[in-house]
């Protein structure tokens, strides 16, 4: 376990150990999905992702890793809205655990995107023909 995030845990417990986590994974999914990955980039490349880029890449990787479960995952969390994640977010660059540019604040975040709608994205429950019981 990362000691840094073990202390943000017990700092303020809103938010479980795998949050901080996930957030960190999302960074490293998020940057590789937009061709930002630190192996793939020169050392003076811009690796940065934005608020929105993080949501979004945030969002594929749950539902990729838990599938329906995802908004499940995340409300065990603490997770429940796009601010929540600003929050672990900047916690995390308070931390030292994370870095930031100049442009980056909190308000990238702040009702950016419905979190239920995005994780149920790409899914469609249907009903197929019911079982048949016995012959006919």
């Amino acid at each position: 376990m990362d000691p840094t995030i073990l202390k943000l845990v017990r700092d303020d417990p809103r938010y479980a150990y795998e949050a901080y986590e996930f957030v960190c994974e999302a960074v490293t999914h998020t940057q590789d999905r937009l061709g930002r990955s630190a192996a793939g980039a020169a050392e003076d490349e811009d690796r940065h992702v934005s608020g929105g880029e993080l949501l979004r890449g945030a969002c594929e990787l749950a539902v990729r890793e838990f599938g329906l479960m995802a908004p499940v995952v995340f409300r065990r969390w603490g997770v429940r809205t796009s601010d929540d994640f600003g929050e672990l977010v900047f916690r995390l660059i308070a931390a030292r655990r994370l870095s930031k540019s100049d442009d980056d604040d909190p308000a990238d975040f702040r009702d950016a995107l419905d979190l239920n709608k995005a994780l149920a994205e790409g899914f469609e429950l249907t009903l197929g023909e019911p079982a048949r019981r016995g012959k006919r």
